[in-house]
Protein backbone atom coordinates (compact mmCIF):
# COMPACT_ATOMS: atom_id res chain seq x y z
CA UNK A 1 0.00 0.00 0.00
CA UNK A 2 1.61 3.07 -0.68
CA UNK A 3 2.30 6.56 1.27
CA UNK A 4 1.44 9.61 0.88
CA UNK A 5 2.53 12.90 1.87
CA UNK A 6 0.90 16.47 1.29
CA UNK A 7 3.01 19.17 2.22
CA UNK A 8 0.73 22.24 2.92
CA UNK A 9 -1.72 19.88 4.33
CA UNK A 10 -3.60 22.37 6.54
CA UNK A 11 -4.64 24.55 3.60
CA UNK A 12 -7.48 24.58 1.47
CA UNK A 13 -6.28 21.90 -1.18
CA UNK A 14 -4.41 20.27 0.86
CA UNK A 15 -7.10 19.57 3.32
CA UNK A 16 -8.94 18.24 0.38
CA UNK A 17 -6.15 16.00 -0.75
CA UNK A 18 -5.20 14.53 2.53
CA UNK A 19 -9.32 13.55 2.82
CA UNK A 20 -9.65 12.33 -0.67
CA UNK A 21 -6.29 9.78 -0.13
CA UNK A 22 -7.54 8.93 3.00
CA UNK A 23 -11.07 7.92 1.38
CA UNK A 24 -9.27 5.19 -1.04
CA UNK A 25 -7.58 3.59 1.79
CA UNK A 26 -4.14 5.59 1.63
CA UNK A 27 -1.79 6.80 4.21
CA UNK A 28 -1.14 10.01 4.58
CA UNK A 29 1.59 11.93 6.11
CA UNK A 30 0.07 15.53 6.53
CA UNK A 31 3.03 17.92 6.36
CA UNK A 32 2.53 21.68 7.77
CA UNK A 33 4.04 24.00 10.54
CA UNK A 34 1.54 24.32 12.70
CA UNK A 35 1.11 21.17 15.34
CA UNK A 36 -2.31 22.70 17.02
CA UNK A 37 -3.64 22.76 13.32
CA UNK A 38 -2.69 19.11 12.38
CA UNK A 39 -4.48 17.87 15.50
CA UNK A 40 -7.79 20.00 14.66
CA UNK A 41 -7.73 18.68 10.85
CA UNK A 42 -6.67 14.91 12.03
CA UNK A 43 -10.02 14.39 14.13
CA UNK A 44 -11.77 14.94 10.54
CA UNK A 45 -8.85 12.93 8.93
CA UNK A 46 -9.05 9.64 11.00
CA UNK A 47 -6.01 7.03 11.80
CA UNK A 48 -5.11 7.10 8.08
CA UNK A 49 -3.44 10.94 8.17
CA UNK A 50 -0.13 11.40 10.28
CA UNK A 51 0.78 14.40 11.11
CA UNK A 52 4.18 15.85 10.54
CA UNK A 53 5.12 18.95 11.69
CA UNK A 54 8.20 21.00 9.71
CA UNK A 55 8.95 23.72 7.91
CA UNK A 56 9.08 23.29 3.93
CA UNK A 57 11.12 25.71 3.84
CA UNK A 58 14.36 23.94 5.68
CA UNK A 59 15.97 21.06 3.47
CA UNK A 60 15.98 19.19 6.19
CA UNK A 61 12.48 18.73 6.94
CA UNK A 62 11.48 18.22 3.90
CA UNK A 63 14.13 15.18 3.07
CA UNK A 64 12.70 13.20 6.53
CA UNK A 65 9.66 13.75 5.09
CA UNK A 66 10.56 12.69 1.45
CA UNK A 67 12.11 9.93 3.05
CA UNK A 68 8.40 8.24 4.40
CA UNK A 69 6.43 8.79 1.54
CA UNK A 70 6.19 7.19 -1.94
CA UNK A 71 3.96 9.84 -3.75
CA UNK A 72 4.53 13.27 -3.17
CA UNK A 73 2.19 16.27 -3.19
CA UNK A 74 2.98 19.79 -3.22
CA UNK A 75 0.01 21.93 -2.67
CA UNK A 76 1.59 24.90 -0.59
CA UNK A 77 0.26 28.18 -0.87
CA UNK A 78 1.67 31.10 0.50
CA UNK A 79 -0.08 35.09 0.97
CA UNK A 80 1.05 36.99 -2.53
CA UNK A 81 3.89 39.52 -0.88
CA UNK A 82 5.93 36.24 0.39
CA UNK A 83 5.64 34.81 -2.78
CA UNK A 84 9.70 35.84 -3.77
CA UNK A 85 11.81 33.88 -3.37
CA UNK A 86 9.70 31.57 -0.93
CA UNK A 87 8.20 29.69 -3.37
CA UNK A 88 11.14 28.53 -5.49
CA UNK A 89 13.01 27.49 -2.07
CA UNK A 90 10.18 25.74 -0.96
CA UNK A 91 9.65 23.96 -4.67
CA UNK A 92 13.63 23.23 -4.97
CA UNK A 93 13.77 21.56 -1.34
CA UNK A 94 10.65 19.47 -2.53
CA UNK A 95 12.11 18.43 -5.92
CA UNK A 96 16.05 17.97 -4.48
CA UNK A 97 14.63 15.10 -2.06
CA UNK A 98 12.72 13.92 -4.73
CA UNK A 99 15.78 13.48 -6.79
CA UNK A 100 17.44 12.17 -4.43
CA UNK A 101 14.99 9.97 -3.31
CA UNK A 102 13.37 9.39 -6.78
CA UNK A 103 9.85 9.72 -5.71
CA UNK A 104 7.50 10.54 -7.89
CA UNK A 105 6.47 14.69 -7.50
CA UNK A 106 2.65 15.66 -8.05
CA UNK A 107 2.19 19.69 -8.11
CA UNK A 108 -1.08 21.97 -7.60
CA UNK A 109 -0.62 25.17 -10.13
CA UNK A 110 -3.08 27.84 -10.78
CA UNK A 111 -3.66 29.64 -14.43
CA UNK A 112 -1.41 32.40 -13.72
CA UNK A 113 1.42 30.75 -16.12
CA UNK A 114 -0.83 30.55 -19.24
CA UNK A 115 -1.69 34.57 -18.87
CA UNK A 116 -4.07 36.19 -21.00
CA UNK A 117 -6.14 33.33 -23.68
CA UNK A 118 -8.19 34.18 -26.21
CA UNK A 119 -10.09 30.41 -26.43
CA UNK A 120 -11.01 27.64 -24.40
CA UNK A 121 -7.31 26.64 -23.03
CA UNK A 122 -5.71 23.27 -23.69
CA UNK A 123 -2.42 22.26 -21.98
CA UNK A 124 -0.68 23.04 -25.67
CA UNK A 125 -2.10 26.50 -25.41
CA UNK A 126 0.79 28.73 -25.61
CA UNK A 127 2.05 29.94 -22.27
CA UNK A 128 2.12 33.97 -22.18
CA UNK A 129 2.41 35.32 -18.56
CA UNK A 130 2.22 39.07 -18.68
CA UNK A 131 1.91 39.78 -14.77
CA UNK A 132 5.09 39.26 -12.61
CA UNK A 133 3.38 36.44 -10.66
CA UNK A 134 2.36 34.69 -14.20
CA UNK A 135 6.30 34.66 -14.91
CA UNK A 136 7.17 33.54 -11.74
CA UNK A 137 4.55 30.65 -12.03
CA UNK A 138 6.49 29.83 -15.65
CA UNK A 139 9.56 29.77 -13.96
CA UNK A 140 8.57 27.25 -11.62
CA UNK A 141 6.79 25.11 -14.36
CA UNK A 142 10.46 25.13 -16.24
CA UNK A 143 12.39 24.73 -13.06
CA UNK A 144 10.04 20.93 -12.26
CA UNK A 145 10.63 20.14 -16.38
CA UNK A 146 14.42 20.50 -15.49
CA UNK A 147 14.41 18.68 -12.73
CA UNK A 148 14.88 15.49 -13.68
CA UNK A 149 12.32 14.34 -11.11
CA UNK A 150 9.48 12.52 -12.45
CA UNK A 151 6.49 14.98 -12.04
CA UNK A 152 2.88 15.98 -12.39
CA UNK A 153 1.19 19.05 -12.77
CA UNK A 154 -2.15 20.23 -12.29
CA UNK A 155 -3.84 23.53 -13.33
CA UNK A 156 -6.88 24.54 -11.18
CA UNK A 157 -8.98 27.59 -11.86
CA UNK A 158 -9.73 29.79 -8.34
CA UNK A 159 -10.90 27.27 -5.77
CA UNK A 160 -13.70 27.44 -3.67
CA UNK A 161 -15.72 24.85 -1.28
CA UNK A 162 -15.53 23.52 1.92
CA UNK A 163 -12.31 25.24 4.29
CA UNK A 164 -11.32 26.95 1.06
CA UNK A 165 -10.31 29.64 3.09
CA UNK A 166 -7.94 33.04 1.41
CA UNK A 167 -10.42 32.94 -2.11
CA UNK A 168 -11.69 35.26 -3.80
CA UNK A 169 -15.58 33.69 -3.20
CA UNK A 170 -14.77 32.67 0.14
CA UNK A 171 -14.08 36.92 0.80
CA UNK A 172 -17.85 37.09 -0.64
CA UNK A 173 -19.59 34.11 1.10
CA UNK A 174 -18.37 35.36 4.46
CA UNK A 175 -19.97 38.65 4.00
CA UNK A 176 -22.98 36.85 2.66
CA UNK A 177 -23.47 34.82 6.56
CA UNK A 178 -23.58 38.28 7.69
CA UNK A 179 -24.89 40.68 5.04
CA UNK A 180 -27.59 41.09 2.51
CA UNK A 181 -25.31 43.85 0.54
CA UNK A 182 -22.02 42.30 -0.19
CA UNK A 183 -18.64 42.95 -2.75
CA UNK A 184 -17.39 40.60 -5.19
CA UNK A 185 -14.19 40.94 -6.98
CA UNK A 186 -14.83 41.93 -10.41
CA UNK A 187 -17.86 42.53 -12.83
CA UNK A 188 -20.75 40.72 -11.52
CA UNK A 189 -22.04 39.97 -14.52
CA UNK A 190 -18.67 38.26 -16.24
CA UNK A 191 -18.82 34.35 -16.29
CA UNK A 192 -15.91 32.70 -14.17
CA UNK A 193 -14.68 29.54 -14.31
CA UNK A 194 -14.35 28.17 -10.23
CA UNK A 195 -13.59 24.95 -9.37
CA UNK A 196 -15.17 23.08 -6.09
CA UNK A 197 -12.12 22.26 -4.28
CA UNK A 198 -13.19 18.71 -3.63
CA UNK A 199 -13.44 17.63 -7.00
CA UNK A 200 -9.94 19.37 -7.59
CA UNK A 201 -8.72 16.62 -4.97
CA UNK A 202 -10.35 13.74 -6.27
CA UNK A 203 -9.00 14.31 -9.83
CA UNK A 204 -5.44 15.18 -8.72
CA UNK A 205 -4.93 11.59 -6.69
CA UNK A 206 -6.88 9.95 -9.51
CA UNK A 207 -3.91 11.14 -11.43
CA UNK A 208 -1.74 10.38 -9.44
CA UNK A 209 -2.05 6.77 -8.75
CA UNK A 210 -1.39 5.81 -12.30
CA UNK A 211 2.13 6.46 -13.70
CA UNK A 212 1.03 6.84 -17.48
CA UNK A 213 -0.18 10.38 -16.14
CA UNK A 214 3.33 11.76 -15.31
CA UNK A 215 5.86 13.38 -17.35
CA UNK A 216 2.76 15.77 -18.34
CA UNK A 217 0.34 18.89 -17.46
CA UNK A 218 -2.59 18.26 -16.84
CA UNK A 219 -5.96 21.08 -17.00
CA UNK A 220 -8.50 20.20 -14.22
CA UNK A 221 -11.97 22.60 -14.83
CA UNK A 222 -14.81 23.17 -12.52
CA UNK A 223 -18.52 22.43 -13.54
CA UNK A 224 -18.33 25.28 -16.16
CA UNK A 225 -18.57 28.93 -15.81
CA UNK A 226 -20.72 30.98 -13.80
CA UNK A 227 -21.42 35.07 -12.73
CA UNK A 228 -21.25 36.57 -9.60
CA UNK A 229 -24.83 37.39 -10.02
CA UNK A 230 -25.67 33.58 -10.48
CA UNK A 231 -23.76 32.94 -7.32
CA UNK A 232 -25.92 35.66 -4.91
CA UNK A 233 -29.00 34.01 -6.33
CA UNK A 234 -27.81 30.55 -5.40
CA UNK A 235 -26.38 31.67 -2.18
CA UNK A 236 -29.88 33.63 -1.12
CA UNK A 237 -32.39 30.77 -2.06
CA UNK A 238 -29.98 28.88 0.87
CA UNK A 239 -29.72 31.45 3.26
CA UNK A 240 -33.27 32.95 2.47
CA UNK A 241 -32.72 36.22 1.75
CA UNK A 242 -32.20 38.75 -1.07
CA UNK A 243 -28.27 39.51 -1.18
CA UNK A 244 -26.86 42.62 -3.60
CA UNK A 245 -23.82 42.05 -5.05
CA UNK A 246 -21.86 44.80 -5.65
CA UNK A 247 -18.50 44.99 -7.83
CA UNK A 248 -15.12 45.71 -6.84
CA UNK A 249 -12.87 47.25 -9.44
CA UNK A 250 -9.56 47.60 -10.11
CA UNK A 251 -8.70 50.98 -8.83
CA UNK A 252 -11.03 50.09 -5.51
CA UNK A 253 -7.83 47.33 -5.25
CA UNK A 254 -5.44 50.12 -5.61
CA UNK A 255 -6.44 51.81 -3.26
CA UNK A 256 -6.82 49.39 -0.81
CA UNK A 257 -3.37 48.14 -1.28
CA UNK A 258 -1.49 51.42 -0.55
CA UNK A 259 -2.26 49.54 3.26
CA UNK A 260 -2.62 46.52 2.15
CA UNK A 261 0.41 44.49 0.88
CA UNK A 262 -1.81 40.94 -0.32
CA UNK A 263 -4.22 43.60 -2.39
CA UNK A 264 -1.52 45.63 -3.58
CA UNK A 265 -0.19 42.43 -5.23
CA UNK A 266 -3.12 41.19 -6.22
CA UNK A 267 -4.26 44.25 -8.38
CA UNK A 268 -2.13 43.08 -11.45
CA UNK A 269 -4.41 39.74 -11.25
CA UNK A 270 -7.39 41.54 -12.22
CA UNK A 271 -7.48 40.94 -15.92
CA UNK A 272 -8.77 37.01 -14.82
CA UNK A 273 -12.02 39.24 -13.47
CA UNK A 274 -12.32 40.94 -17.02
CA UNK A 275 -10.94 38.42 -19.08
CA UNK A 276 -11.26 34.90 -17.40
CA UNK A 277 -9.24 32.11 -18.34
CA UNK A 278 -11.73 29.17 -19.32
CA UNK A 279 -9.50 25.44 -19.02
CA UNK A 280 -10.44 23.05 -21.50
CA UNK A 281 -10.31 19.39 -19.26
CA UNK A 282 -11.40 17.26 -22.66
CA UNK A 283 -7.79 15.74 -22.52
CA UNK A 284 -8.39 14.32 -19.17
CA UNK A 285 -11.81 12.71 -19.81
CA UNK A 286 -10.33 11.42 -22.92
CA UNK A 287 -7.32 9.22 -21.47
CA UNK A 288 -8.59 9.55 -17.60
CA UNK A 289 -12.34 9.50 -17.55
CA UNK A 290 -15.23 11.76 -16.08
CA UNK A 291 -13.63 14.80 -14.51
CA UNK A 292 -15.72 15.02 -10.54
CA UNK A 293 -17.99 18.45 -11.45
CA UNK A 294 -19.93 19.52 -8.51
CA UNK A 295 -22.82 21.74 -9.78
CA UNK A 296 -22.21 25.21 -8.58
CA UNK A 297 -26.20 25.00 -7.04
CA UNK A 298 -24.72 22.31 -4.75
CA UNK A 299 -21.18 23.49 -3.95
CA UNK A 300 -22.06 26.85 -3.56
CA UNK A 301 -24.42 25.75 -0.42
CA UNK A 302 -22.28 22.69 0.76
CA UNK A 303 -19.56 25.90 1.41
CA UNK A 304 -22.37 28.12 2.91
CA UNK A 305 -23.42 25.64 5.03
CA UNK A 306 -19.83 24.11 6.33
CA UNK A 307 -19.08 28.20 6.84
CA UNK A 308 -22.04 28.69 8.83
CA UNK A 309 -21.34 25.40 11.58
Amino acid sequence: MKTAIVFGATGGMGNALVEALVKRGISVIAFARSEHVLLEKQKNWGALAIPMVGDAMKQEDVKEAVRKADLIFHSINIPYQHWEPNLKIILSNILESCRIENKPFIYVDNIYSYGIQEHKTTESARKNPHTKKGKLRFKLLEQIEQSGVQYLVAHFPDFYGPNAGNTLLHFTFQQMLKKNTVFYVGDTSIQREFIYIKDGAEALVELSLREDSFGQTWNIPGAGTISGQEIAKIAGEYLKKEIRIKPIYKWMIQLVGLFDPFMREYAEMMYLNEKPVILDGSKYERLIGPIPRTPYKIGIKETLKQMKS
